[in-house]
């Protein structure tokens, strides 16, 4: 399994890369996840974040959203590069 085919719900996240620099930095938990988003709990509040167009630091590993803009069960199918 590569790092694009694990679950990521209930995991650490960290946002190392964004359009938006307010979101760079955001630090929590992904409590929830559909497609395009990540459903994070900060330590001061719960937000949606898109996952396009953002780089991810999930676990350690380095995770870059536009290859991971798929429902769950379709990553299972990503081939890493």
């Amino acid at each position: 399994m590569n790092k694009y085919q694990q679950e990521f719900i209930g995991k650490q996240i960290i946002i190392t890369k964004s359009n938006n620099k307010q979101q760079e930095n955001i630090e929590g938990k992904i409590i929830d996840e559909t497609k395009n988003t990540f459903k994070i709990k900060t330590k001061k509040q719960t937000i949606t974040v898109l996952k396009k167009d953002k780089e991810f630091q999930i676990n350690k590993q380095k995770i870059e959203g536009d290859k991971i803009t798929k429902r769950p069960e379709e990553r299972i199918k990503i081939k890493e590069k």
